[in-house]
């Protein structure tokens, strides 16, 4: 049985250094500073998400399942600003069913996002995702598709 998900002290200071550079416009792999309305307080809430890429299209994997950023999203109506670098992109976030979401969230799980040297990834993706998870790297379609139920992807479409 997979944890649920918890902000601790080390994901409070990594999303920090990471939004740090990405603010400044330094590049930190596939990290962008995903910023949408909050869905309570209606302020720009920035948090930093990596972007996976499969076949020219852009996704967001929500491997903690349905957090924060998830909720004012679809609050938001998919609406959201990318900042990676100096770019600033206006997206629209379209929610995949869990059949078309299925294959990508394994590949992500497989692959992860670009930019991440592999020995990084292998152990982020051991001690801090598979944890949150009720599949493995080797799990079905079948499997992926019952987890993308609780652990949405988001296909991104620029809006500008």
């Amino acid at each position: 049985m997979a944890k649920q998900y918890r902000v601790n002290a080390f994901v409070r200071i990594n999303n920090a250094m990471i939004s740090s550079l990405l603010r400044l416009g330094i590049k930190v792999g596939s990290f962008s500073l995903l910023t949408i309305r909050g869905r309570k307080s209606g302020k720009p809430i920035a948090t930093p998400i990596a972007i996976f890429v499969q076949d020219q299209k852009r996704y967001l994997v929500a491997t903690y399942g349905v957090v924060n950023w998830v909720s004012n999203l679809r609050a938001a109506g998919g609406e959201a600003t990318l900042v990676r670098g100096r770019n600033t992109e206006n997206i629209h976030a379209i929610e995949l069913e869990p059949e078309s979401a299925a294959p990508i969230f394994r590949e992500a799980v497989r692959s992860g996002p670009p930019g991440i040297p592999t020995l990084i990834f292998l152990g982020y993706r051991a001690l801090f995702v598979f944890p949150y998870l009720n599949v493995t790297e080797n799990s079905s379609l079948e499997e992926f598709e019952r987890e993308a139920r609780g652990h949405p992807v988001f296909l991104l479409q620029s809006t500008m």
